[in-house]
């Protein structure tokens, strides 16, 4: 389920009675919602579930389509894997906003967005120790880069749940926000987000992506942005409405 409020759409997690558990089909049409939700361009995608929860993981039921004959789950751990790798590689701004469980996959959701922001009742676990399956490697490494492998190691050897303000410690979130205050800063991050330059802020995700794919890799996304910029009338405005004390109005947007 999708929404749209001004600068910002809202992907919604929408199985309230199961926790947001993911099916299958779940992870299967998420790339597809992704780029139907580009196509209107919103300048921010918030991740959200429905009721009182964020997502409880991966439905269990449903792990066991496409299980090898030793219990390796080939077809969904592919499908699994490619939801997550189309959510971290959508090109602009994604905040996930954890309220209740952010289990399992939940987990993998949360992170393979850029920004986590949770409220009091947030409670976060990754929990594959109890099921005897490995967690998705690129989703280890997502989780290494945000907390460190220390931390990392204590939650996938554990799997125990960390508490909202444990969590924000230890840098798994990065707001924490009291429930009253959660719409406002949801709207008010949608619009500070909206307010700046889309270039910049594409740029930047692409480069802190590019990061881990080799220096030659990182070195033709540096190349393609630093012409972008030179390119474009955002340098321009920007100091010219520095100079001038006003707001600037950015107008650049992607050829694609």
């Amino acid at each position: 389920m999708v929404s749209f409020n001004g600068a910002a759409a809202t992907l919604w997690l929408n199985r309230p009675e199961k926790q947001n558990a993911m099916t299958f089909e779940m992870w299967q049409q998420l790339p597809a919602v992704l780029d139907k939700i580009l196509e209107s361009e919103p300048r921010v995608l918030f991740v959200r579930g429905t009721g009182a929860h964020f997502c409880a993981g991966a439905d269990i039921a449903t792990i066991g389509k496409g299980l090898g004959d030793a219990g390796v789950p080939h077809g969904y751990r592919a499908t699994n894997e490619k939801a997550e790798e189309a959510l971290a590689a959508y090109p602009r701004p994604t905040i996930a906003v954890i309220e209740g469980n952010c289990i399992g996959g939940g987990c993998q959701i949360a992170v393979a967005c850029d920004l986590r922001l949770a409220t009091p009742s947030a409670r976060f676990g990754i929990t594959p120790a109890k099921l005897g399956i490995t967690y998705p490697a690129n989703s280890i490494l997502r989780t290494v880069a945000l907390l460190g492998p220390s931390a990392t190691k204590r939650l996938l050897f554990s799997a125990e749940f960390v508490e909202a303000d444990e969590a924000f410690r230890l840098g798994l979130s990065d707001y924490l926000v009291e429930p009253d205050e959660l719409e406002t800063t949801l709207e008010q991050l949608a619009e500070t987000i909206g307010s700046r330059s889309l270039l910049s802020q594409l740029g930047a995700k692409a480069i802190v992506n590019a990061s881990s794919h080799g220096e030659q890799a990182l070195r033709d996304v540096i190349d393609y942005w630093e012409h972008a910029a030179r390119s474009s009338s955002d340098l321009s405005e920007g100091l010219a409405a520095f100079s001038e004390r006003r707001q600037p109005t950015f107008e650049w947007k992607p050829e694609n």
